[in-house]
């Protein structure tokens, strides 16, 4: 809510702050539905864009292959690895490589980076598949997402329920092929690349609001009801089978595609249903690749976007400062 404050000399200051409010609606490890309320748009793409391009996570930057007779070149294999989403639950605590004073950037370091070893043969006639799990990590809190998923469901640790659940496929190799190679995962952002972004999808939309005009929909026939309903795409409308009334039955079901508009126009019954969105009111959608868990991932861009505001104010009074300190004549140090 707006307030406003009193300055010197009477003059008043109006401050637009507001408090955001976020009701969890639906929450699994992988995905997450919430309400974003009390803001504005701009606010909730913010919030979009950081989880989707700038929450942290950590995956294998650099490949040192010591051997390879694999159909597929290195390039190939280094970018497949590259894309393996690893547990990432430590990455806001890890230093970026660049900014790391405690490591010449050999991987070798335990602030800032994780080895990755694999080496296998095919010595059998039998096509061997070279999965995530063939990754060994020298840090157990850094594993391929689908092996630590496997070792949380499996009574062995780090084996698997079933064959389908081998791991994500990296290469196969025939009989007398071998891969050796060194990985090292590092910490990154989606903006630099998306092997970094820990989200699958991030969508909002804005929560509609739906007023059926009742009087005016009882001059529609039963008929011309069914009619009416059909005509939306989605299932926000349906007919109560003991009153005959049009309802509402999933408001969140609207895709603001206007066809009920359009078939009230249609029929001569134009207001026959107004829809408008509030403006101030957003449902998120928030699927993760399980680098971390989409909870956490909406905490932790919340906790980047308050960084970023927090260097953004630190930024304006240092300029408000020098504007000061320039009009009194006074040289800054």
């Amino acid at each position: 809510m707006a307030s406003e404050k009193m300055l010197g000399g009477g003059a008043s200051r109006t401050s637009y702050q507001r408090f955001p409010k976020v009701r969890i609606r639906e929450m699994k490890d992988d995905y997450l539905k919430f309400e974003l309320r009390d803001t504005d748009v701009s606010i909730a793409n913010a919030l979009r864009r950081v989880m989707i391009a700038e929450v942290p996570t950590v995956a294998i930057d650099l490949v040192e292959i010591e051997s390879n007779s694999s159909v597929l070149n290195d390039e190939f294999l280094a970018h497949r690895l590259g894309l393996i989403p690893l547990t990432s639950d430590d990455a806001m605590t890890m230093r970026f490589s660049r900014d790391c004073d405690a490591c010449d950037g050999d991987g070798q370091c335990e602030f800032c980076s994780v080895e990755f070893f694999l080496s296998v043969r095919c010595d059998s006639d039998q096509t061997m598949d070279v999965t995530s799990a063939d990754l060994q990590s020298t840090n157990p809190r850094v594993c391929p997402v689908d092996v630590a998923i496997a070792s949380a469901m499996s009574a062995d640790p780090g084996g698997y329920e079933s064959p389908e659940q081998k791991g994500i496929l990296i290469v196969k190799l025939r009989r007398g092929q071998e891969l050796r190679l060194r990985a090292i995962a590092r910490k990154g952002i989606g903006k630099d690349h998306a092997k970094w972004s820990p989200a699958a999808t991030v969508t909002f939309m804005y929560e509609p609001q739906i007023h059926i005009n009742e009087e005016l929909m009882e001059t529609l026939t039963l008929e011309e009801k069914r009619s009416w309903v059909e005509s939306s795409p989605t299932k926000v409308f349906g007919i109560d089978p003991n009153t005959q009334q049009v309802v509402v039955i999933d408001s969140e079901a609207y895709t603001y595609d206007d066809e009920v508009l359009k078939k009230s126009e249609a029929m001569g019954k134009p207001g026959l249903v107004e829809i408008y969105a509030k403006e101030d009111s957003f449902i998120f959608t928030i699927e993760s690749t399980g680098a971390i868990k989409a909870s956490q991932m909406l905490i932790n861009a919340i906790d980047v976007l308050k960084q970023k505001l927090d260097a953004v104010r630190l930024q304006d009074e240092a300029s408000d400062m020098n504007e000061l300190t320039s009009h009194l004549g006074i040289q800054s140090i």
